[in-house]
């Protein structure tokens, strides 16, 4: 058993708490003037331009099938597989580092699609889910 720590950006979607590898958060964003896409799928909102990268906005609370409590305002911009896309989320709640020993296995969760979940951990006594990033962009963003 090692010593190793994950350093995860905990965000709030719905009434989920949930957690990125911060080595793909590239920055977080105010709310952004959003370009719809004709035929996109549900849980994309359309594209964004950051600084003349044109990147597509993914609804937090849809991609996780949460209530759509709205689309949450904050914008969180990742890199995934040399693609640049972002998230909506509800808050973004801290930044953390956490030892592998605290983070377990993902289980069954209620109303969550465990394929979306690689693993499941605990920060200041309340559970957040580590998400699979290949598994939640993949269908959206694989073309």
């Amino acid at each position: 058993m090692g010593d190793f720590s994950a350093r995860l950006l905990l965000v709030r979607v719905g009434d989920v708490v949930a957690a990125v590898d911060a080595t793909a958060v590239r920055e977080i964003l105010g709310p952004q003037a959003v370009t719809r896409i004709p035929g996109a799928p549900p849980a994309v909102r359309g594209m964004i331009n950051v600084r003349g990268e044109l990147v597509t906005l993914v609804q937090g609370s849809v991609l996780l099938g949460r209530a759509d409590d709205g689309p949450g305002d904050t914008v969180v911009l990742m890199r995934w597989r040399e693609t640049g896309v972002a998230v909506t989320v509800h808050e973004v709640v801290d930044l953390i580092s956490v030892p592998d020993a605290e983070i377990t296995k993902r289980e069954d969760l209620p109303g969550i699609d465990p394929a979306l979940v690689r693993a499941v951990g605990m920060h200041s006594g309340r559970a957040f889910l580590v998400l699979d990033l290949d598994a939640l962009f993949e269908p959206l963003l694989a073309a």
